[in-house]
């Protein structure tokens, strides 16, 4: 089961086409080539990109893990 790279939990749901929401730490997360790519959504609607504060290894996720 795929997990948040953040909070480590796997209260994730899909909301587009590699495109990932976890309810627990509210960050939007889209898969693209096996790598995560997290946002933090703003009050406004908008996306600030937090892929710095992760290492490669902890964006990763492996093809198996993603939710259909």
């Amino acid at each position: 089961m795929m997990q948040c790279p953040n909070c480590k939990g796997k209260n994730l749901g899909k909301i587009g086409v590699q495109l990932y929401y976890c309810w627990s730490c509210y960050l939007e997360l889209a898969v693209k080539k096996d790598k995560f790519h997290i946002h933090q959504i703003e009050a406004d609607g908008s996306l600030s990109p937090l892929n710095d504060l992760f290492s490669e290894e902890e964006r990763t996720v492996a093809e198996d893990k993603l939710l259909s």
